[in-house]
C-alpha cells in the first residue's frame, strides 16, 4: 500500500446544505477529504451523497423492498416460495457472470456515471414491471432488469467512487455511504405497508419503482468522470494489478468464497424473513416493523464496523461480522420467549450492516484501488450468485419440510464455513494500511 499522503480540506465556494451536512459528518468522524481546487469537479461531499442515495434506492429499496411482496404473490398467483424467490436467482445468474465482469472493466476504464444512470432506469423499470405482470416469463424478465440495475448502479460503482476519492479513513467514508442501504431498507417496509393498505400491493410496488428513479438518477447524472474530476487532486497513482495477477492470488479465492458464504446466508434469511414472520402469525404491520428494525440496526452496524475497520485489522472485523450473522439465526429456531425477535433483529442487523461494506475494503487492501472495479466486479458476481441461489434453496427446503428448521441449520453451517475460510486471509495492519 502507498505511504502516507498529504490531505487538505476541500473549500466550497458556494456551499449547499447537503454538502455542509456531509462535510461536517466526515470532518467530525475523522474522514478528511482529498485536495481538489477545481470548481468544475464533483466535490467529495457530492460524491458521498451520490453513493448514499444510489445505495438507498438500488439496494435499500429494490433489494430489501421486494421480499415484502412475496406473500402477496404467493397468495394471488398461487406460486410456491421457491418460485417467488427464484426470480432473484434467475436474474442474477443470467446477468452477473457476463455483465459483472464487463461493468467492472468499464468502471475502471471510463468511470461509473453512465452505468449508474442506466442502472437507475433499469432498476426502477423492473419494479414497475413486476407490479403488473403475473406470468412467469415476464416475472423473470423484469428480475433480469433488476439484476442489471443492481450491477450497474449498486454497490460496485459506489465502492469504486468512495475508494477513488477517499484514502485515509476509507472505512468511515464507506460506512457513511453505506448508511443509505440501511435507511432505505428500514423505510421501505413501512412505506410499502402504508401504500398497500391504501392502494393495494400492485400500486405500492410500482410506486417504489418510480421512487428509485427519482432518488438515484439525478445525482448520478451530474457526476464528473474521474479523468476530469481528479486531474487536479494530489493522488499518487497506484500501479494497477492485472486481472491475471488477481486470479493467480490465493487470497482472491479466500475472499471470494468467504464472502459468498456470508452473503448467501444473509440473502437466505432476508428473502424469507417476512414469510417466516407471517408463519409466526405476525400481522402485515408487525412484520413490516421487524423488517424495518433489522435495517435500522444495520445502520449502527455500518458505522461500528467502518470505525473498527480503521482501528483494527480488517480481517478480524470480517470474522466478527460473520460470527454475528451465524449467531443470530439460531434465535429463529428457538421456542418463543419475550424479546426473541428483537434480539435477533439487533444481532443480525448489526452483522448485516458490516457484511457488504467490509468486502471492498479488504479487496482494496489486497489488490489496490486502481484494480478495485475489476476485483469487485468478479467478487460481486460470485456474491450475487450466492445471494440469489441460497434464498431459492431455502424456499425449496421449506416447501419440502414445511418449516424453516433444516434450512436455517444449513445457513448457520454456511456462515461458520465463511469464518473458517476468511481466517486464512493475511493479517494486514490496523486500518488496512
Amino acid at each position: 500500500m502507498p505511504g502516507k499522503r498529504r490531505y487538505d480540506i476541500l473549500t466550497f465556494s458556494h456551499p449547499k446544505q447537503y454538502e455542509l451536512l456531509f462535510f461536517n459528518e466526515m470532518r467530525l468522524s475523522g474522514t478528511y477529504l482529498l485536495s481538489g481546487k477545481s470548481a468544475k469537479s464533483s466535490s467529495r461531499a457530492y460524491i458521498m451523497l451520490t453513493a448514499f442515495l444510489s445505495l438507498f434506492a438500488i439496494v435499500g429499496i429494490a433489494l430489501y423492498g421486494l421480499p415484502f411482496y412475496y406473500d402477496f404473490m404467493t397468495a394471488e398467483y398461487e406460486w410456491s416460495r421457491a418460485t417467488v424467490t427464484s426470480g432473484n436467482a434467475i436474474g442474477k445468474l443470467l446477468v452477473a457472470p457476463l455483465f459483472g465482469f464487463i461493468a467492472g472493466w468499464l468502471i475502471d476504464r471510463y468511470g461509473p456515471r453512465k452505468l449508474m444512470i442506466s442502472g437507475s432506469l433499469m432498476a426502477g423499470t423492473a419494479l414497475i414491471g413486476l407490479s403488473y405482470f403475473d406470468s412467469l416469463p415476464l416475472f423473470y424478465l423484469f428480475y433480469v432488469f433488476n439484476a442489471l440495475g443492481y450491477v450497474c448502479a449498486g454497490p460496485l460503482p459506489c465502492q469504486v467512487l468512495i475508494s477513488r476519492w477517499f484514502d485515509k479513513n476509507r472505512g468511515k467514508a464507506m460506512g457513511i455511504a453505506y448508511l443509505g442501504i440501511g435507511m432505505g431498507g428500514a423505510l421501505v417496509p413501512l412505506l410499502s405497508n402504508r401504500f398497500e393498505k391504501e392502494y393495494g400491493w400492485h400500486f405500492a410496488l410500482a410506486a417504489l419503482g418510480v421512487l428509485i428513479i427519482l432518488i438515484s438518477l439525478p445525482m448520478a447524472y451530474f457526476i464528473k468522470e474521474p479523468s476530469s474530476a481528479t486531474k487536479d487532486s494530489k493522488i499518487i497513482k497506484d500501479t494497477p494489478v492485472s486481472v491475471k495477477e488477481i486470479l493467480k492470488s490465493p487470497y482472491f479465492y479466500l475472499l471470494g468464497f468467504g464472502s459468498m458464504c456470508a452473503i448467501g446466508t444473509v440473502g437466505g434469511v432476508n428473502q424469507h424473513l417476512k414469510l417466516y414472520l407471517r408463519d409466526m402469525n405476525f400481522t402485515q404491520a408487525d412484520a413490516a416493523h421487524i423488517m424495518s428494525l433489522v435495517l435500522l440496526f444495520s445502520l449502527a452496524g455500518r458505522v461500528l464496523m467502518g470505525w473498527l475497520a480503521d482501528l483494527i485489522r480488517r480481517k478480524y472485523v470480517m470474522i466478527i461480522i460473520y460470527l454475528m450473522v451465524a449467531s443470530a439465526i439460531p434465535l429463529l429456531m428457538l421456542p418463543d420467549f419475550p424479546g426473541k425477535i428483537y434480539l435477533f433483529a439487533a444481532i443480525f442487523g448489526i452483522g448485516l450492516g458490516g457484511d457488504y461494506m467490509i468486502i471492498p475494503l479488504i479487496a482494496g487492501d489486497l489488490f489496490g484501488i486502481k484494480a478495485l472495479g475489476r476485483t469487485m466486479g468478479i467478487i460481486l458476481v460470485a456474491d450475487g450468485i450466492a445471494e440469489s441461489v441460497f434464498p431459492m434453496l431455502v424456499g425449496a427446503m421449506h416447501d419440502t419440510f414445511k418449516n424453516y428448521t433444516v434450512a436455517f441449520a444449513v445457513l448457520i453451517g454456511v456462515a461458520l464455513a465463511g469464518v473458517v475460510i476468511v481466517s486464512f486471509l493475511p493479517k494486514g495492519k490496523a486500518g488496512g494500511k
